[in-house]
């Protein structure tokens, strides 16, 4: 993804899973990234946005609790979610810190799910709330395709393409 010169958000709602996450990206040679957490202090978090806006660094870590609100990151044409919020109006909201005035660039939302976990069943809650709260409508409705991965020795993940037509780009889940 970073190879052909993609810019990431990856969001988590456990900052242990992001330094996890952190640490994973940096044994593979990746070494210039940032990382925001609750923790993080307001300066710094200013400048790590405008750095990043500034086209330095391909990968934004950030906790859903602390950057899913008031962030301008259309830098990035690509959002990770690691794992499911309870609400899903919360991961909409991190999302959109790269859908904001200024983005030029089609975004594609990722959304990782193993099979047969309580984050699968999460997933369906949030279609059921996305229904009943009449964001479909809002989205105008969208259609899933699904793809199924099963890498050995582990449980598939699952993927769900689904066409967001507002965002003129495509929304995996």
């Amino acid at each position: 993804m970073v190879e052909q010169g993609n810019r990431v958000l990856v969001f988590s709602q456990f900052a242990s899973y992001l330094k996890m996450a952190r640490e994973a990206i940096q044994k593979a040679g990746m070494k210039e990234m940032f990382y925001l957490d609750g923790s993080t202090p307001i300066k710094e978090r200013q400048g790590m946005v405008e750095a990043f806006q500034n086209g330095n660094g391909q990968v934004f870590l950030i906790s859903l609790k602390a950057g899913g609100l008031g962030l301008n990151l259309t830098g990035a044409n690509y959002v990770i979610h690691l794992d499911p919020w309870w609400n899903p109006a919360i991961e909409q909201q991190a999302t959109d810190r790269a859908y904001r005035i200024g983005q030029n660039q089609k975004v594609t939302v990722y959304h990782l799910i193993a099979e047969h976990t309580i984050e699968e069943k999460i997933l369906r809650l949030h279609q059921n709330q996305t229904v009943a709260g009449g964001l479909a409508a809002r989205r105008n409705e969208y259609v899933a395709q699904t793809h199924h991965a099963r890498p050995h020795g582990t449980a598939g993940l699952k993927i769900m393409m689904l066409e967001m037509p507002e965002y003129a780009g495509v929304h995996a889940c």
